[in-house]
């Protein structure tokens, strides 16, 4: 019913405006009663087999929700009743922002992609604790923090550890986000020496509380192989809990939306099937080249099964969706698990 009916008429309308209705009316259904028992029986599959054990975290299951949809926490409560088995809120930064100008969101749905250059648009730290004191306790919840635009260079790594901070008593994971080609001062953030000196910052501030938070590091689909045997020396040079693989790319090679319409669009970062190879090769990578030292989270191109099959073969131990949740609706995280169980 979704790929005939729904996504066809979602699918007439502007992307990021059919985004917040989508919130809006998951929120008002949720309020009806009986509702979130009903999405429940629909969609969530419960089998300890499905369990994951990973960073001393337990997972009820392997397939995650990918930060970018649940910007400001406001939906996880109810996202939960669409068989997650966890759930990453952000980007948050300190301070809210706005973010790009519009339109910055658009669908290729030839390519069952989308772009978008969202630029961090959130409601900044404080809306997002406000919203994280209501968890209900009902599956993990990772935290995705970045710096603001408007953030020097010299208090990027003062951006990290104010969300760091202050979110650590609400949030279960977190990862740092350094990686998006949406936002300023993209060369920084991937440059070893600084990612050192943050994630040391970071992980200093962890000791500082009874309970330590695992700590991950969200990279890109485009890295070369040079630049990943880089990646693995910084988490075995820093003990990084793990890695997220991968963010969106800014490659447009092979795509079947024309040129024209590519270049209507502009800039951003690309996410969907497009980009499924490249992310699950960058996985494999990762995980034979390190004989697998640490854990990785897939996430790119995830609209199957089968997807989600291939990115755990390759070397993650859990999964993410984001685009195929968009394209294919809920129902495919009850594929996926159901397919793992099999």
């Amino acid at each position: 019913m979704y790929k005939t009916i729904i996504r066809p008429i979602l699918f007439c309308f502007d992307p990021e405006k059919v985004h917040y209705f989508t919130f809006s009316l998951i929120r008002t259904l949720s309020k009806i009663p009986g509702v979130k028992g009903l999405f429940r029986s629909m969609y969530v599959v419960e089998d300890k087999k499905l369990e994951r054990h990973l960073f001393g975290l337990t997972f009820k299951n392997p397939v995650g929700l990918a930060a970018g949809f649940d910007k400001n926490a406001v939906l996880y409560n109810d996202l939960a009743n669409f068989g997650f088995g966890f759930i990453e809120i952000g980007t948050v930064t300190p301070k809210a922002q706005e973010g790009n100008p519009k339109q910055r969101l658009f669908r290729l749905k030839d390519d069952k992609g989308i772009i978008n250059r969202m630029g961090f648009n959130n409601e900044g730290l404080q809306a997002a604790i406000v919203q994280l004191k209501k968890n209900k306790g009902q599956l993990i919840i990772g935290g995705n923090i970045g710096k603001n635009t408007q953030t020097l260079p010299e208090d990027y790594t003062k951006d990290y550890l104010e969300c760091f901070k202050a979110l650590h008593p609400y949030v279960d994971y977190f990862v740092l986000n350094v990686s998006c080609p949406n936002v300023g001062s993209h060369a920084k953030l991937n440059d070893k020496d600084y990612l050192l000196e943050l994630i040391g910052a970071v992980q200093k501030a962890n000791l500082a509380f009874s309970k330590q938070r695992p700590i991950l590091l969200k990279i890109a689909p485009d890295l070369n192989e040079v630049q990943l045997d880089e990646i693995i020396e910084l988490i075995a040079e820093t003990n990084l809990d793990g890695v997220i693989a991968s963010n969106t790319s800014v490659d447009r090679s092979g795509l079947r939306t024309p040129e024209s319409r590519l270049e209507a669009i502009g800039n951003g970062g690309l996410s969907g099937q497009p980009i499924k190879e490249k992310s699950t090769k960058v996985i494999q990578y990762l995980a034979t080249k390190s004989n697998k030292a640490f854990p990785i989270i897939g996430v790119g191109g995830v609209h199957s099964a089968e997807d989600a099959l291939e990115k755990l073969e390759a070397g993650a131990d859990l999964v993410q969706v984001y685009t195929g949740f968009i394209y294919e609706g809920p129902s495919l995280i009850k594929r996926i698990n159901k397919a793992l169980l099999k």
